[in-house]
């Protein structure tokens, strides 16, 4: 059973890179699920993409857009400004800025109205939770195919920032295979310029699904509450009860209030019945218990500030703005920083609660897919998990867990009910041996934070989210079934392959055109922020998660 607290924003956990309109979700309600990244302009720009005078590396898979390597058509004929072809000859051949011109026969492309309106674009940057100081080009002294060529590379550096991302998501993560989205920036100015539409070419560029567009006016809010001061800071201690007076709850009651999990103020320092209630909105939208207790994991929640909410919402455009923006309709996502998987199928969503990769062991955010299904697998360990956790514990522990040593020196867990894969293994194929899989430790879906494997998705109910995967296969539903009865291993085809995609979201939209926040467990927010140019949290979240379970 899903917990409710487990259920506010399922739906819009993946509905938010979809194109087409957000289906309702249609859970009980799920983890739930913002000056924000204060733009405050960066010291440096770390690891921010190479403007588009180097091309961009293509990490991971990209979507079937406009390609950008495709040769461009260059026009015949003598170049219709020599000087603008001279003043372009020192860049390399990949440049978007020599394509651009390129592709239009060395025309200039700036009149005094285009460029108005472009500063104007560039200024607007803040509304993406970017920093406008990071495009708008020094004009000074600049004349004649100089003053257009740095008006081009500032215009394509916005669009392609917008179009897939400012920072290179492999400078910030290990692992990055998901798909990018791929415009071929240089020739749709080009054809912006020309017509003059400038401002709706732009306005096309980021992702226009209601989770993104939520997320930029949420970043707005926190980035206005942060420059008017944030909200008093929250001391951590000793646990509040409802009722109990504390010295901390004005504090307390004027972060509610700036949140808008309170609508109204409440005077005095007792923790009133109104503020226990705004309490539990607060907990449902952090994926807390919604008991109203302040205990210690809400009291790390409240120690955010409003620059960190504006932070994290900011990393969280740039992460959705790397995103292919057509997605396939039968698809699952999972959310790896709120655990929580959402199955999409005929525009619906269903979720569940799962495990995924500790601290020490994130899951990757990778997008790959699996066509089948196997019934009652066994695990073969891997080396480093038998070598670290498995053999320091000694032949009768091997014996105790059914597993033994392989002729080849590995350790197999036979199936069966002690089997770490529990009844079923989703068989993603992928280079990272990471999949989705059933779990003999179910206990440990009631927890909050589940963030507890050794980097694969362990499925809440998996052995039921198996039938519903099959059941447009009565054939493989009914193969699958007598496997279960039998208990005997048995891969099951199912006729059809279903994408998957682990996505690190830390800040999304609920059901309720909410902010929802996880804590950032793999430290991902940090080091993006940094690379964005608009800082690291100023808090590290605590773990608590424990647990002496050595499956995958």
């Amino acid at each position: 059973m899903i917990r409710p607290y487990l259920v506010p924003a399922l739906a819009l956990l993946a509905a938010s890179t979809a194109i087409a309109p957000l289906a309702q979700a249609q859970t009980s309600a799920p983890p739930p699920v913002t000056k924000p990244a204060v733009a405050k302009p960066a010291a440096a720009k770390p690891t921010a993409k190479p403007s588009p005078t180097a091309p961009k590396p293509t990490t991971g898979s990209t979507s079937p857009s406009q390609a950008v390597g495709a040769p461009v058509p260059v026009p015949s004929g003598p170049p219709v400004d020599p000087a603008l072809k001279a003043a372009t000859a020192s860049l390399s051949p990949s440049d978007p800025v020599l394509r651009f011109y390129q592709r239009r026969n060395f025309k200039p492309a700036w009149n005094k109205a285009d460029e108005t309106q472009l500063i104007g674009i560039l200024n607007d940057a803040t509304r993406q939770a970017l920093n406008p100081k990071d495009f708008l080009p020094d004009l000074n002294g600049a004349r004649g195919p100089e003053r257009d060529i740095r008006l081009t590379r500032a215009a394509l550096d916005y669009a392609s920032a917008l179009a897939d991302g400012r920072v290179d998501p492999n400078q910030v993560e290990d692992i990055f295979t998901l798909h990018r989205n791929v415009v071929d920036v240089a020739g749709g100015l080009s054809t912006a310029v020309d017509s003059h539409q400038l401002t709706p070419w732009f306005n096309a560029l980021p992702p226009d699904d209601k989770g993104y567009q939520g997320l930029t006016s949420a970043y707005l809010r926190y980035r206005d509450i942060a420059m008017r001061g944030g909200w008093p800071a929250f001391k951590p201690g000793v646990v509040i009860k409802p009722g109990a007076a504390d010295p901390r709850i004005p504090a307390l009651t004027k972060r509610l209030l700036a949140e808008g999990d309170l609508d109204h103020p409440v005077d005095g320092a007792v923790y009133a019945p109104e503020l226990v209630e705004a309490m539990k909105i607060f907990q449902q939208r952090h994926g807390l218990p919604d008991d109203g207790v302040i205990g210690a994991d809400t009291q790390d929640e409240l120690r955010a500030t409003a620059e960190d909410r504006a932070r994290m919402i900011a990393t969280n455009l740039e992460r959705r703005r790397w995103l292919a923006r057509v997605v396939a309709p039968e698809r699952i996502d999972v959310n790896t920083a709120a655990s929580i998987l959402v199955y999409w199928k005929d525009g619906k969503p269903y979720g569940r609660p799962v495990i995924n990769g500790k601290a020490t062991k994130p899951t990757p955010s990778i997008e790959a897919s699996f066509s089948t299904i196997l019934a009652n697998p066994p695990w073969n360990v891997p080396a480093d998990i038998a070598a670290k956790e498995i053999f320091p514990k000694g032949p009768a522990y091997l014996a105790a867990e059914d597993m033994y040593v392989a002729a080849d020196g590995h350790v197999v867990q036979r199936a069966g009910p002690k089997s770490a894969l529990g009844l079923v293994k989703f068989e993603v194929v992928d280079p990272y041996a990471i999949y989705l899989h059933d779990t003999p430790s179910r206990r440990l879906f009631a927890r909050n934070q589940r963030h507890l494997s050794h980097g694969c998705i362990r499925v809440s109910d998996a052995v039921e989210f198996a039938r519903m995967l099959l059941a447009d296969n009565p054939e493989a539903l009914a193969t699958f079934d007598e496997a279960q009865a039998s208990h005997d291993s048995k891969r099951v085809q199912m006729g059809r392959e279903i994408p998957v995609r682990l996505l690190y979201w830390t800040a999304f939209m609920t059901g309720a055109d909410r902010v929802a926040f996880r804590k950032d467990v793999y430290g991902w927010d940090s080091k993006l922020g940094e690379a964005l140019g608009v800082g690291a949290l100023s808090f590290k979240p605590a773990d608590r998660t424990k647990t002496e379970d050595v499956g995958p």
